[in-house]
């Protein structure tokens, strides 16, 4: 589905990104894990279209996008769920939810999308008219998800999602991305904590100074022991 090819992406002088490669099949879910600084987010930016690589390739259902604009791979299919969640303050949640679907032109079929938004986080059909600002950081969560949902995609790009939440909205958010993937959308998750990461991956990469160390089954990342020293408390 997604193909990432000798990617390099520079922040001005700085190398943030450095050959790296690694693919996705249709269904799946893969985590990139790494510390904070490793090129994750860069990465991420990269294929939504906010940021150009400097050389290398991304290839989506056989089509290079590394130079296409952010609004055409939205529409192609691929959403991101930004770290931190950036909802849009003083609006309310179904105002957030409808700038999701922004740029869907099947509007006839929106309520089926409320709907299968509602599904997966009920707490937002309860606050449809309440300041998104308001919500606690697990509710915005939920919402910075379900705004992604609305524009249907076919790969969903989530960074960060369990950053600042209680243990019981962690539980919750990576419940409902195995529903979501269950449901058809593959997912890439980036993760801090990469325990709970690859518990739900079928494939993860390991990610340092911009450079693709390791590659393997969520479970073989999940038991072996250079991961587990660096990123796992082992």
């Amino acid at each position: 589905m997604l193909n990432v090819k000798n990617l390099v992406v520079n922040y001005g002088a700085i190398q943030a990104v450095k050959k790296v490669s690694f693919n996705i099949q249709q269904g799946e879910i893969v985590t990139l894990i790494g510390a904070n600084g490793a090129g994750k987010s860069t990465i991420l930016h990269t294929i939504s279209g906010i940021m150009r690589p400097a050389s290398g390739e991304i290839t989506y259902l056989d089509h290079p996008i590394q130079k296409t604009a952010a609004p055409k791979i939205v529409q192609a299919g691929i959403s991101q769920v930004p770290e931190g969640r950036h909802i849009f303050p003083g609006l309310s949640v179904q105002e957030n939810l409808q700038m999701g679907a922004f740029l869907r032109k099947d509007r006839a079929h929106l309520s089926q999308a409320y709907e299968d938004v509602y599904q997966y986080f009920p707490v937002l059909k309860q606050r449809l008219n309440q300041d998104a600002a308001t919500l606690s950081g697990g509710e915005q969560q939920m919402l910075a998800m379900g705004r992604a949902l609305m524009a249907q995609p076919k790969l969903m790009l989530l960074d960060e999602p369990s950053m600042g939440l209680a243990p019981l909205f962690i539980n919750e958010i990576f419940e409902i991305i195995q529903a979501i993937n269950q449901a058809g959308t593959t997912v890439l998750l980036i993760e801090q904590n990469a325990k709970k990461a690859l518990s739900i991956a079928d494939r993860g990469y390991v990610l340092a100074a911009g450079e693709l160390k390791l590659h393997g089954t969520g479970q073989e990342l999940l038991t072996n022991s250079a991961v587990q020293k660096a990123y796992l408390g082992g």
